[in-house]
């Protein structure tokens, strides 16, 4: 009985801690852009700032950075990828904003 107890406390502990010591967001991800400055993901604006739920995004838009599949902006402006928010209607749009995600080092 006692080693039964010991094992739930022990497996209560090690679920506990996981919680506590896992962190929200993931940092900025840089994406290569090519042709201009790469793009910047703050996990942080996302997840801490705007309130959004880490499954609004993985794993339908996103599963992780090496496998998420490259989006041009033409593919963003119609919805793919960033643009699925980005549209001007929840989030500032794509276009014309460029600044926003292109950041200078």
């Amino acid at each position: 009985m006692k080693k039964c107890l010991f094992l739930i406390t022990l497996a209560f502990v090690i679920l506990l801690s996981s919680f506590v010591s896992g962190k929200i967001g993931g940092g900025d991800i840089s994406f290569r852009s090519g042709k201009i400055r790469d793009a910047i993901f703050s996990h942080d604006s996302h997840v801490s700032d705007i309130g959004l739920k880490c499954t609004e995004c993985h794993d339908s838009l996103y599963i992780t950075k090496e496998k998420h599949k490259k989006a041009t902006m033409l593919e963003m402006r119609k919805g793919v990828s960033c643009g699925a928010c980005h549209n001007g209607k929840r989030a500032f749009d794509v276009r014309g904003n460029c600044s926003n995600c292109h950041k200078k080092d």
